[in-house]
């Protein structure tokens, strides 16, 4: 009863008169400003403060009016974070406990600050239980450090000494938790930088990758342990060792299963998703189904990892020539009903993607009456010759990709003027990248069709071709999810088909 005479003392004293915050009951009152501004921007109506201001006011962002409800409207989105439901199916136990062990906290700290020593001293017991289930290292020195105080001013010297051990002993484990989170973060800022540049990185790499180890085999933290994993995984990958890769992934999923209660469902996500860009860069489609099949019973459909994980699922179909699969994965990706809330870049890449296979149903379906079957009237052939690839800034290989696949669409109708018009647009874009190492392999792919076109397809003329494939095979495919290295076929495939066209 004593500590629930504190608590009243203290919301007596400090209460306010309404607490604002978005709930089932306040979400009812339709014609609310709050909720308009709520519904726009979940249903990614507002893309930016000048369309919000405009539909909620017809006015500029810069508008008192405007400015009080945005001030206001964030105000009641932080508050309604301390009542959000985290006891979902997605949520694992590992991720729902840190929540509530930090939820807590800020509940003990509150409790302090308004002098209800008592009751702090009995929530963070419970906290601390937790995190001491969980290996929550940062949480039980907190903790700790208030029971000791607790303690010490209570006289009890078997808890104070007890505290103290805790805050020594998870004070050195913190401390190479936060070391352990450096290395990984230093890899990732540099993961996607070209190629010379990772070449540069490598003995580094190498020298966070043994200082992991290190603090593995001093500290049995979970966090080590999935940086320790995760950086190796991505040194790998840089390295382009798919072998080892795959290897590293697997260990990072024994060590989920082995020690269930650190499962993290973002970390077995993301050893799922390393696993099959393995896969594809290996071109392994029977492991690689396998392996997709198996995972996708356990992740939640429609999430953007989801997408993310069909994406190399699809890419892995149709480098390896599996076109019937790729049908079924690309229906099973755009079916999704969260499909539609794609944001714009993955949007487009699935639109992309569509036009290939249907290019592949086109072509293979002649011989392969399965995929003939597979044809849609609502795909429009004549439309896609037609238009023009207009995509923005930061995405100028959909646009090449775009062109290739109306090569492809015009080689199949032996238009070769309209396919020299396609090659000449895509001239324009291999000088604008030469420059540009990441774009190494789409450049090179250029110069081959403008070789094509130079001889006015005449393969027996052709003559200044190798050079350009040679310099595409030194640079082999390699996808890290960025548009700059995406290729929805193989260039060295993409080229053998072209070739066919016009032996």
């Amino acid at each position: 009863m004593k500590h629930l005479i504190e608590i009243s003392r203290i919301v007596t004293k400090r209460k306010v008169r309404k607490i604002e915050i978005f709930d089932d009951y306040s979400l009812r009152h339709k014609n609310s400003k709050f909720n308009e501004f709520y519904e726009g921007l979940r249903s990614q109506k507002f893309k930016n403060d000048r369309d919000a201001a405009n539909q909620l006011y017809g006015c500029s962002p810069t508008d008192p009016k405007y400015r009080q409800l945005k001030s206001r409207f964030r105000k009641r989105l932080l508050n309604t974070l301390f009542f959000l439901d985290i006891n979902t199916p997605s949520a694992s136990n590992y991720n729902r406990a840190y929540y509530t062990c930090n939820k807590e906290w800020t509940l003990v700290k509150t409790l302090l600050w308004y002098n209800a020593p008592n009751t702090a001293a009995q929530l963070a017991r419970q906290v601390l239980t937790t995190a001491l289930k969980f290996q929550f290292a940062d949480v039980i020195v907190n903790c700790a450090r208030i029971l000791r105080d607790y303690a010490a001013k209570s006289g009890d010297e078997r808890k104070y000494e007890e505290c103290d051990t805790y805050i020594k002993q998870y004070s050195h484990v913190l401390e190479a938790e936060i070391r352990s989170e450096e290395f990984y973060q230093r890899v990732i800022m540099n993961y996607y930088k070209p190629f010379p540049k990772l070449d540069d990185l490598a003995q580094r790499i190498d020298s966070y990758c043994d200082a992991l180890v290190s603090l593995s085999e001093q500290y049995d933290s979970p966090v080590i342990f999935y940086n320790m994993y995760l950086v190796w995984v991505y040194r790998y990958e840089m390295m382009q060792d798919f072998e080892a890769m795959l290897e590293v992934c697997e260990r990072g999923e024994k060590y989920i299963e082995e020690h269930p209660v650190f499962k993290q469902e973002d970390k077995m996500a993301t050893f799922q998703s390393k696993k099959m860009s393995a896969f594809l860069h290996l071109r392994d489609f029977r492991d690689g189904r396998a392996n997709a099949e198996k995972t996708l019973n356990n992740q939640k459909p429609g999430s953007p990892i989801w997408f993310s994980f069909m994406e190399y699922y699809w890419l892995l179909a149709m480098h390896t020539e599996n076109f019937i699969q790729a049908v079924a994965i690309h229906k099973r990706a755009t079916e999704q009903p969260k499909f539609k809330k794609l944001d714009g870049i993955n949007k487009e890449k699935w639109n992309l993607f569509e036009g290939y296979l249907h290019y592949i149903i086109e072509k293979e379906g002649k011989s392969n009456p399965i995929l003939r079957a597979q044809k849609s009237d609502k795909f429009k052939v004549n439309r896609l010759l037609n238009s023009e690839p207009h995509y923005p800034k930061g995405q100028v290989v959909f646009n090449v990709l775009y062109l290739i696949l109306q090569i492809l669409f015009l080689l199949e109708r032996r238009n070769l003027n309209r396919v020299t018009d396609r090659i000449d647009r895509l001239k324009k874009y291999a000088t604008r990248l030469s420059r540009k190492e990441e774009y190494h392999r789409v450049v090179q792919f250029i110069r081959l069709l403008q070789q094509l076109s130079r001889v006015e397809y005449q393969m027996d003329e052709l003559t200044n071709s190798q050079k350009y494939l040679n310099a595409l095979k030194e640079r082999p495919f390699f996808y890290r999810g960025i548009i700059s290295e995406l290729e929805v076929i193989p260039f060295e495939l993409l080229w053998e088909r072209i070739v066919t066209y016009l032996e």
